[in-house]
């Protein structure tokens, strides 16, 4: 797998260094999926500060990535969206929809901590 996993504490951590394929995206679905049950991980921060682009199917596939996370007990966020990332998905009208993000990694976890004790 080309997308590291890592754990702290009770959560999982997606690191995406450099540009994906779609089927990485996939295999990354299948092993946070696969990885929440066995680590008994609370939440998932999936970084995508290295991407220059985000295109429909990335877009798509983080979505059901946080939804299957979800379903599996444990709240997504996406963190470190570059700025013209951030405007270009905007342009073209791609959206996370209720996904929660965050500025970068501490930010990201502080999230979901504050989250899990609400």
């Amino acid at each position: 797998m080309s997308i590291p996993i890592l754990k702290e504490r009770d959560v999982l951590i997606a690191c995406i260094q450099t540009a994906v394929t779609d089927d990485e995206l996939i295999e990354l679905r299948d092993m946070l999926a696969a990885t929440i049950g066995k680590s008994r991980s609370r939440g998932v921060v999936i970084d995508v500060g290295a991407l220059d682009v985000l295109d429909s199917f990335a877009t798509r596939t983080l979505r059901g990535i946080a939804y299957t996370a979800k379903l599996r007990g444990a709240p997504t966020v996406v963190v470190g969206i570059q700025p013209d990332v951030a405007i270009a998905m905007v342009q073209l009208g791609l959206t996370l929809e209720d996904i929660p993000t965050a500025l970068d990694l501490e930010d990201g976890i502080e999230l979901l901590r504050r989250r899990k004790r609400s």
